[in-house]
């Protein structure tokens, strides 16, 4: 009995340039350090508070925010990746129902890019960190996470530019396939 097993979509773009593919790994690191400062909190450690400065930290609910924060931004940041990797042109095949299917490149450019502008206009402010008094801190602390999050300035600007490679790479395709 023969059996026709579709052959998978083959890619429709080009290769991501090698800037985009390290800028999208980038997201990744960028984020890390102010995650790895939150699950310290949630482990116990003060991180830069003082004793009094922790004490709203120490609850379960906390906790559970503390640690939802990081594994979500992480998540998020891993995304990015999608924009540079055969995952975020062709659904992967272990995903039941979907698995397999081409995906459309606005569907992945339009939130890339609204996810960019967020992201840079949420950590735009990130650079006058120390600007800000934070009495619930002791002054190494104050400096410490003022430098941790330093990174997070560099989310929305590197998401951005992957989406516009990402964005560039998908519409030469399809001009090339509108002319063949």
């Amino acid at each position: 009995m023969n059996v026709h097993v579709p052959s998978p979509p083959t890619k429709s773009a080009a290769e991501p340039a090698r800037w985009a593919v390290w800028a999208a790994h980038l997201t990744t690191l960028v984020v890390l350090p102010s995650g790895l400062w939150r699950i310290a909190m949630v482990l116990g450690f003060p991180a830069g508070y003082t004793a009094a400065g922790f004490v709203p930290f120490e609850t379960l609910g906390s906790k559970a925010w503390m640690l939802t924060l990081s594994v979500l931004c992480e998540l998020v940041a891993f995304l990015t990746i999608g924009l540079v990797r055969p995952w975020g042109e062709v659904i992967p095949r272990w995903i039941p129902l979907i698995g397999g299917r081409r995906v459309r490149p606005m569907a992945v450019v339009a939130p890339a890019a609204l996810g960019a502008v967020v992201l840079t206009a949420l950590w735009a402010n990130a650079p006058w960190w120390w600007t800000y008094p934070h009495e619930d801190m002791t002054p190494t602390g104050h400096l410490l996470v003022g430098i941790l999050y330093q990174p997070m300035v560099l989310w929305g600007p590197l998401t951005a530019a992957v989406t516009i490679s990402y964005y560039r790479r998908h519409r030469a395709a399809q001009r090339l396939a509108s002319t063949a």
